[in-house]
């Protein structure tokens, strides 16, 4: 069993978090956010950046590095065509800052797959015969997938620096919970 487990790690190394790969990645697969709208997109999805206070755009500033250091962010150059925008804030709990963003808009447009939820006491069941039961947390999940160059578009945050493009997945749009699921 030990060995089938490693087998099993090892076959997908990739998706584990490594010197090289801080986040991990999930390889060969891009998430794709579908919008039930037409080009050009309404003024609604171009909100403006939010007033920061000192503390808030230095704080923005490091959390925004951080992520472009990552490879989750980069920075969308002045010739690009910016038809997408949504602002974020940071968020004070016990003096740590959280980075905050504002995807109200753009999940009000986005197409979302059903899926159904389990049933809690199907998984028991199914798991009533397992001799181990292993759980394991993904770091920062939902960075572990990658967009499409369509979704790279659309999954766009502004901040008093400037305008910058997610790479990977972000926590906050509406059709993660069913990336994750698959």
């Amino acid at each position: 069993m030990k060995k089938e487990l490693i087998e099993i790690l090892f076959q997908y190394k990739e998706a584990f978090a490594s010197d090289n790969e801080p986040l991990g990645a999930i390889k060969g697969h891009e998430v794709d956010i579908l919008l039930n709208l037409e080009r050009p997109y309404p003024p609604l999805l171009r909100i403006p950046s939010y007033p920061a206070s000192p503390r808030a755009r230095e704080s923005l500033e490091s959390h925004i590095d951080e992520l472009v250091k990552l490879g989750v962010l980069r920075k969308v150059g002045h010739n690009e065509e910016v038809e997408v925008t949504m602002p974020v804030i940071i968020t004070w709990h016990n003096d740590k800052s959280r980075m905050v963003g504002n995807f109200r808009a753009l999940n009000t447009y986005t197409i979302t797959e059903r899926y159904p939820i389990p049933r809690i006491h199907e998984n028991l069941t199914q798991l009533g015969k397992a001799q181990f039961i292993t759980s394991m947390d993904s770091l920062k999940g939902f960075h572990q997938n990658f967009l499409t160059s369509h979704a790279r578009n659309v999954l766009r945050i502004i901040y008093h620096c400037g305008t910058y493009g997610y790479l990977r997945m972000r926590f906050g749009i509406k059709i993660h919970p069913l990336i994750t699921k698959e």
